[in-house]
């Protein structure tokens, strides 16, 4: 094999008593076409997918776009809710904020939507 990932599941993700994703953290063991051993972490959501919403909410906090007080996440003078899955509903509910932080985002790491848009096609 090309590559190798490890996959170990971190935390169930909770909608009043319903598990309706989970958090896993990826490891790369074995990598021939690029370096190995790197690590992201995410969310699964079931029926849906990786969470867009999620990983703008950890990039966000990682590059000091989004604040942190206590539960509370916020966006210039926006605050978007009490915990991770508010967070996550109000940016699915106001796209236009979730594409002005997710710009911010590529912006800062070097990328741009049309790298993205590139790599997705492939």
């Amino acid at each position: 094999s090309t590559i190798r990932m490890d996959i170990r599941r971190k935390a169930s993700i909770k909608k009043d008593e319903n598990d309706i994703g989970i958090n896993v953290k990826v490891k790369v063991v074995k990598n021939k076409l690029a370096p190995p051993f790197k690590e992201a972490n995410f969310d699964i959501i079931f029926g849906t997918g990786i969470s867009k919403e999620g990983d703008i909410i950890d990039l966000g906090l990682k590059y000091d776009i989004l604040r942190k007080s206590g539960v509370w996440i916020s966006y210039n003078d926006i605050k978007f809710g009490q915990g991770r899955e508010n967070c996550k509903t109000y940016l699915r509910k106001h796209p236009k904020i979730a594409d002005e932080i997710e710009n911010k985002i590529l912006s800062i790491t070097g990328l741009s939507k049309e790298t993205n848009k590139e790599v997705n096609k492939k």
